[in-house]
């Protein structure tokens, strides 16, 4: 058993699918949240996936903001789409009404902290997602 057999049966059944927020940050190590549900982009106007386990919860992305910053990581011998650090910390900017503004803080701080993403990267990325002027504050403060 390994913690990537739920991202494989889910990455198996919707191989469209990138795991992004709750999921990305466990997955690179970004947070100490255990999600609940395994966090999914698709682009806008799919249906949810009729998945029995692991429960899952879709969050829809269009254009340059569903397909930027993808990653595909094997593991387990199964091919993961899962969003980069820089990506998924500008994603928990954007959607920091559903998991936190703590939760968002608390990545963009490990991620800098531990150089898995630059300044210049998280920029670039905020930038795509519309949310620079939200995260340029935070991004100044922590240079």
């Amino acid at each position: 058993m390994s913690e990537f057999e739920s991202l494989g049966a889910v990455a198996a059944k919707v191989p469209q699918a990138v795991f992004c927020l709750f999921t990305a940050l466990q997955f690179h190590e970004l947070t100490t949240q255990l999600p609940r549900q395994v966090w999914i982009a698709m682009p806008r106007g799919s249906h949810s996936p009729r998945i029995d386990y692991p429960p899952i919860k879709m969050v829809q992305f269009t254009g340059e903001a569903f397909s930027a910053g993808v990653e595909e990581v094997a593991r387990d011998g199964v091919r993961l789409r899962v969003y980069g650090v820089a990506k998924t910390v500008a994603d928990s900017f954007k959607h920091r009404n559903k998991i936190g503004l703590d939760v968002a803080l608390e990545a963009l701080k490990d991620a800098r902290s531990r150089n898995k993403a630059s300044v210049d990267e998280i920029w670039r990325c905020a930038t795509i997602c519309r949310v620079a002027n939200v995260m340029r504050p935070y991004l100044e403060s922590i240079g």
